[in-house]
């Protein structure tokens, strides 16, 4: 197995790590509140939050930015909850056009940046006897990519039964946004710092 390949497999399961549930309780989030058939929207704002986080990823992980562990821990699910929060105040997005979307994707690129920085620590010890990061560090990026893709099409797909059995957009919404913000609040508690 080469390296890319090896990178790219770490940050895949890194993703799809179900004991790390934070991040995946994040990528479902996002997408609660879009009806399946925005499919589109939704990716493109994955897409942002993974552009965050590779931002950070990066510059953490080669030292250009100072890391504190415990807050990055705490504001991680403080980013869910904050997500969470968005979905009630608006529980039907009414997506039509950049103009609408623009602070959304501005919100995911943003909370990217705080999840980047959580999974430095992470990378930082898998490439501890690296001599080139760039690589690795594409191809860990580009495995969490296809991971919160994998995520988000099942999102979309149990969204997709739940409609055809008579749940409403905005009744999903709530219910999902509900259950992740509790999951938020417990990994608040579990991360308190101050």
């Amino acid at each position: 197995m080469n390296d890319f390949t090896l990178y790219l497999k770490l940050g895949y399961e890194h993703i799809s790590d179900v004991s790390g549930y934070d991040h995946i309780l994040f990528v479902i989030a996002l997408c609660a509140v879009y009806h399946w058939n925005k499919w589109r929207h939704i990716l493109i704002l994955v897409t942002a939050f993974t552009l965050g986080h590779s931002i950070t990823l990066a510059l953490t992980t080669l030292d250009y930015i100072p890391l504190n562990a415990d807050i990055i821990e705490f504001l991680i699910p403080v980013s869910i909850l904050a997500t969470c929060l968005l979905n009630l105040a608006k529980p039907e997005a009414k997506v039509v056009n950049w103009k609408q979307m623009r602070g959304r994707y501005l919100l995911a690129l943003g909370f990217g940046l705080i999840h980047g920085m959580g999974f430095a620590n992470y990378l930082r010890a898998l490439l501890i006897d690296s001599e080139s990061l760039i690589l690795p560090l594409f191809a860990f990026n580009v495995g969490l990519e296809l991971g919160q893709l994998i995520i988000v099409a099942i999102a979309l797909l149990a969204a997709f039964v739940a409609f055809k059995i008579g749940i409403t957009q905005k009744q999903w919404n709530i219910g999902i946004s509900v259950i992740v913000a509790a999951f938020a609040l417990h990994l608040m508690y579990e991360t308190w710092v101050f």
